[in-house]
Order: structure tokens, then C-alpha cells, then sequence
């Protein structure tokens, strides 16, 4: 029987996250991410909206980065699989469950201005524990220097401007 079990999240972050380690040595983050969703009554022609509070959980040098760089209010995309959690009430008994979501990747989105918290970074990325330095703002060319070839040969025009956008000095514009 085949089977897939794969969660791309993109929303903001409810609450800053704390790094925490395990006795092995591992460090782990619960965070949590409210994702909206928009959408247009059909009957009112009001445009509506929904948030979905979901719980995550990073592991390794992904929970670390995340208690670096991540905070309330920031944006970041998650991808990664569900898990259930299942446990016995302490107090009434019941069984209980939660479906988390246990992150595998993770994307800071966002300037360093962006959201509530956090120490910044925009743009870095971790995956399955490795540590990419946050990207920086690509630097442009003295006014008197010749324009660079745009890497952008063969293809159209449209996924041209897309892959590479114009930068100062470019007398190609197409606009």
C-alpha cells in the first residue's frame, strides 16, 4: 500500500520559540503558525477569512535556527509531515490526540524588519539540520561599470524577467 505523508505551511509565527535539549543532547522547538485563508461569500459578496493555528515541532540545528532567528509575528514557510500524538488524561482518563506537524525544512521569509521578534535574518533557509547562512541583499554595480550578461538567454521573455530581474545599468528593460 503506498503512502505520502508530506506538509508545505506558510504563515506567521504566534509565539517566539524556546529552544529546549533533550538528554541526548538534541535540540527541539515547539512553535506555533497561524495560517490564513481568504475567500469571497458567493451569497453576500463579502470577502471572508480563516485562521488555522498550527502546532510544529523542530528538531537538530532547524530548532536552533528557529530560536535564532524566528519570533512572534514572523513569517516562514514549513515544510515537513503530520504525526498524532495520542496520551491518556492524567485527570479524567479520556484518550486524547493532536495532529502536529514535525517540521523537516524550513524557510525564514521576510526582511529583517518584518514581524514582531526574533533577531532578524531574513532569506536563510535550513534543511534536515544544516545551516545556511541568511542571504543578503544582492549588490549593485557602480553606476560606471558595464552591465553584466543577463543569464537570462533562451529563455522567454517573461520567464526572463522572472528568473532575473532587471538591475541598474540593464538597457533591456522590457517595460
Amino acid at each position: 500500500m503506498a503512502s505520502f505523508n508530506k506538509v508545505i505551511l506558510m504563515g506567521n509565527v504566534t509565539r517566539d520559540p524556546e529552544v529546549r535539549y533533550t538528554t541526548g543532547g538534541s535540540a527541539v522547538t515547539e512553535i506555533g503558525i497561524a495560517v490564513n485563508r481568504f475567500w469571497t461569500d458567493r451569497n453576500t459578496n463579502e470577502r471572508k477569512e480563516e485562521t488555522t493555528f498550527v502546532d510544529v515541532t523542530l528538531w537538530g540545528r532547524t530548532a536552533e535556527i528557529a530560536g535564532e532567528y524566528l519570533g512572534k509575528g514572523r513569517p516562514v514557510l514549513i515544510e515537513g509531515r503530520l504525526q498524532l500524538d495520542q496520551w491518556e488524561d492524567r485527570e479524567t482518563g479520556q484518550k486524547r490526540s493532536k495532529l502536529r506537524v514535525v517540521g523537516e525544512s524550513m524557510q525564514l521569509l521576510g526582511g529583517r524588519s518584518e514581524g514582531g521578534g526574533g533577531q532578524g535574518g531574513g532569506g536563510g533557509q535550513s534543511r534536515g539540520g544544516y545551516n545556511a547562512a541568511p542571504q543578503q541583499a544582492p549588490q549593485q554595480a557602480a553606476p560606471s561599470a558595464p552591465a553584466a550578461p543577463s543569464a537570462s538567454a533562451g529563455k522567454s521573455p517573461d520567464q526572463a524577467f522572472y528568473d532575473d530581474p532587471p538591475t541598474a545599468g540593464d538597457d533591456d528593460v522590457p517595460f
